[in-house]
């Protein structure tokens, strides 16, 4: 019996490490970006989002400087900004990637928006988007949907 709790404690301590490690990323030059995550959607008459991690591991500052998916007739760059106590999504030209520094593209702050939809994201699929950076190029990268309510990546990491 105590050898099966064992085995049992074991696995379960094994399970985060598991749901981390099938995270999607990919680097190019100092860049990593991991953690590609978007909401299902219901229906294409309202835009989706987008979420991911970049971190710089080089010593040069870089920019994201755009996205594009096939999912979207128009994608975006945008910025939550609170004033008042109102929330409004202004478009981001761009979004500064410091040299040593990780930046999240997540809720509540800069994120991508999936306007026009091409087609309605279902959960448990998944789609490819292009990040744009000055210095680095175009990376691609696969983003998981996930459940509507989702509020971070399902392989655990924070974006």
């Amino acid at each position: 019996m105590m050898k099966q709790i064992i085995a049992g404690l074991g696995l379960a301590a094994l399970l985060p490490a598991l749901a981390l490690a099938e995270c999607a990323e990919v680097s190019q030059g100092d860049l990593s970006i991991r953690a590609a995550w978007s909401r299902a959607t219901i229906g294409t008459a309202r835009p989706a989002v987008f979420y991911v991690t970049i971190q710089n591991n080089g010593s040069t500052d870089d920019r994201l400087t755009g996205i594009e998916t096939s999912v979207a007739g128009m994608p975006m760059l945008h910025e939550t900004v609170m004033t008042d106590g109102v929330a409004s999504m202004p478009h981001a030209t761009a979004i500064d990637i410091p040299a040593g520094e990780t930046v999240s593209l997540a809720p509540g702050g800069f994120h991508g928006m999936l306007m026009d939809l091409e087609e309605e994201l279902k959960e448990g699929e998944s789609f490819p988007v292009a990040l744009q950076f000055e210095k680095a190029g175009e990376v691609s990268i696969d983003t998981e949907v996930l459940p509507i309510r989702a509020r971070e990546a399902a392989c655990g990491a924070t974006p």
